[in-house]
């Protein structure tokens, strides 16, 4: 750490901005040492015009601040972590993951309450092939169009008319005070969410001892286990932000249960499952569960996808 100031790197968008004051604002009330954000512009900010299953996935929002991690330029860094590619860089590790938001997507829209509303043809944005599988799935007479920008700008875009409807995670939403926009929250059996959605993690130098040390006491023992689990899960089946995956998992009574999801873009499959565990067995849960998934159609998914990739 430089002398006795912690530096947090953090993207420069509202939410990244939001998120990393709320750590920012943690470590100055329990720790003794003053918090700068670092504002750091990803490649992911720069590139609007292109889908991030097309333009290289998560990695893309994540790679300039782990490069300023490396160089000591900061000491930590706050990640959501549903952004977070599941294959770290050699010497980072996430030190810490914060108690979970909601992690459900919601559906937004200036005409219509609910997604069953919408009438055919309509146009609803979307960044994700997670979603866009899934909202086909449901609803295969509506138009799935991409959808880039920060949570403003696609709240903006649907309010003007350029969109019917838009599907975002809850918790940016939440975060950014804008739940009244919200009009209906989809439910897990329907839209699975992302691995990690609604969790932030903190990444920092594996070899930086104290950085680990002071922000431990942020950490929330059920969240880390359930993205763990979800996380493994994903790992396994090869997917990320490229692939129409999904894994979420709730901890109740000791166990967890880890619902996953694989489906093609286009909607016209979808396989789902679920499994429980013991909770200190998140690791082998997520591999059990994407060895289901994976027997049950997802590889032949998962193959497909990465063909037309190439």
């Amino acid at each position: 750490m430089g002398g006795d100031l912690i530096r947090l790197g953090s993207r420069a968008s509202k939410l990244a901005l939001w998120q990393a004051e709320y750590v920012k604002k943690e470590l100055e009330r329990t720790a003794s040492l003053p918090v700068e954000i670092v504002k750091i512009r990803t490649t992911g900010d720069m590139i609007l015009d292109t889908l991030l299953s097309s333009a290289g996935g998560k990695g893309l929002f994540v790679k300039e601040i782990e490069e300023a991690l490396f160089s000591g330029k900061v000491d930590i860094a706050v990640h959501s972590m549903k952004d977070v590619p599941v294959d770290l860089p050699d010497g980072l590790g996430i030190v810490c993951v914060m108690k979970r938001e909601d992690p459900r997507d919601v559906f937004l829209s200036a005409r219509y309450e609910l997604l069953e509303e919408l009438p055919r043809g309509a146009r609803v944005g979307t960044s994700s092939l997670r979603r866009q599988a899934q909202l086909l799935a449901a609803r295969p007479d509506i138009e799935v169009v991409g959808l880039r920008g920060n949570v403003d700008t696609r709240i903006r875009k649907m309010e003007e008319g350029e969109y019917d409807a838009v599907i975002l995670a809850a918790a940016g939403v939440r975060r950014l005070g804008w739940e009244d926009k919200i009009r209906q929250y989809l439910p897990v059996e329907h839209s699975v969410p992302a691995a990690g959605q609604g969790a932030l993690g903190i990444e920092a130098r594996l070899d930086d001892k104290s950085a680990a040390e002071m922000v431990a006491f942020l950490d929330d023992m059920e969240t880390r286990l359930a993205v763990c689990a979800e996380r493994k899960m994903i790992e396994c089946m090869e997917g990320g932000c490229r692939a129409p995956v999904a894994a979420h998992a709730v901890i109740s009574e000791g166990k967890i249960l880890l619902t996953g999801m694989a489906g093609r873009p286009d909607g016209s499959e979808i396989v789902r499952g679920s499994r429980s565990g013991p909770m200190d067995a998140p690791v082998e849960l997520g591999v059990a569960l994407a060895e289901e998934l994976l027997m049950r159609g997802g590889r032949e998914i998962m193959e497909t996808h990465r063909q037309t990739k190439e």
